[in-house]
């Protein structure tokens, strides 16, 4: 599945907070996201208004790898198809 375009780092914290993600802190444009659901896990989002895919792809396959599912079904979970 394509990562959507066009995804701000906040909409991106808003749509992690469905697997327990909270903004922990912020230093200058970025957060830190954590959950304690399956563990303790830490990921660092820009907030920007546009996060380039890479960084996008980066975050959801940490994401993906904590929750032990697929990119795709995460993807799918997060954006919709």
């Amino acid at each position: 599945m394509r990562l959507p375009r066009a995804v701000s780092g906040d909409e991106l914290a808003r749509a992690l907070g469905a697997y327990g993600y909270r903004v922990t802190r912020q230093t200058g444009s970025h957060m830190r996201l954590t959950t304690s659901e399956r563990g303790e896990h830490h990921v660092t989002v820009p907030r920007h208004d546009h996060l380039r895919v890479g960084t996008l792809a980066a975050v959801i396959g940490e994401v993906a790898a904590h929750f032990e599912v697929t990119r795709d079904e995460l993807i799918e979970s997060l954006f919709g198809g």
